[in-house]
């Protein structure tokens, strides 16, 4: 590992870059390309966070670094990122405070947030997702998996837009209606509140609906990952997804050793 320091300055606590033993200063310095996605890592881990800021750019990416809570939403301050990668267990402000902090500011709310955690528990998932977390990473992790993951999450928030007929949106399938061009979800004209991803899930289930889908063939689709990758992570959203249709909850149906299906009431048994 290289050595390295922060580089401190009178406008913040933190600048954005790490100035790297053996590298030149100007690297770290340029300004931005505003045409390149931003990412905001945080995480008090301080060599994770040279791996990642080194391999994100190497990807592509500029990178804004955080080791706390404070600094990373000093750094949304001063400018928003395309997306964030945040540790749920940083030394003042926990990574769920921020992660809410973000998703209650009308000016940071749309910028999807990735957690990056040493829990594993399946209540610490449920409490990112939550508070809108998009994606959900548990330590370790393989960095090739993670910018995978971050390129995939970007493609699906900052993707072109649809068609008019897509915007329509699919059929309802009995209670459940989606209006996709206002991003809104309805059990018997009650509004439901969903996550970004929690929506795009139900979308494609109601396209398909009386088909069963294959978590891989979920992971393709809505996460716009390979299937070789875990598919845990599509238990866990179609489990809060069902909890939030309520009344509705049992139109989506599991298929032991296959994947999940949304069936309209006429075809349920």
């Amino acid at each position: 590992m290289q050595a390295f320091r922060w580089v401190r300055s009178a406008s913040g606590p933190v600048r954005n870059h790490l100035t790297v033993a053996g590298l030149p200063r100007s690297r770290h310095v340029a300004p931005y390309n505003r045409g390149v996605p931003a990412i905001l890592i945080v995480d008090d881990e301080r060599d994770l966070l040279s791996v990642l800021d080194f391999n994100l750019r190497q990807a592509g990416f500029e990178t804004l670094l955080a080791a706390t809570g404070a600094e990373a939403l000093a750094q949304v301050r001063r400018r928003v990122p395309d997306l964030v990668l945040l540790d749920l267990m940083l030394p003042d402000l926990s990574g769920t405070e921020v992660c809410r902090t973000l998703k209650s500011d009308p000016r940071t709310r749309g910028v999807p947030v990735m957690m990056l955690t040493a829990k594993g528990e399946e209540v610490d998932k449920v409490v990112g997702f939550e508070l809108g977390a998009e994606d959900y990473v548990t330590k370790p992790f393989s960095v090739r998996e993670l910018v995978l993951r971050v390129k995939a999450l970007l493609r699906r928030t900052q993707g072109v837009a649809a068609p008019a007929e897509a915007m329509r949106g699919p059929d309802p399938v009995g209670a459940i209606r989606v209006d996709v061009g206002a991003h809104r979800a309805f059990v018997a004209e009650e509004e439901v509140t969903l996550t970004p991803l929690e929506f795009r899930l139900l979308v494609t289930l109601m396209s398909r609906a009386g088909r069963v889908q294959s978590r891989e063939q979920l992971l393709q689709d809505v996460w716009e990952m390979s299937s070789e990758l875990e598919t845990r992570t599509v238990d866990t959203h179609v489990k809060r997804l069902r909890e939030k249709l309520g009344p509705a909850r049992d139109l989506l149906e599991t298929v032991r050793g296959v994947g999940y299906r949304l069936v309209p009431p006429s075809e349920r048994a």
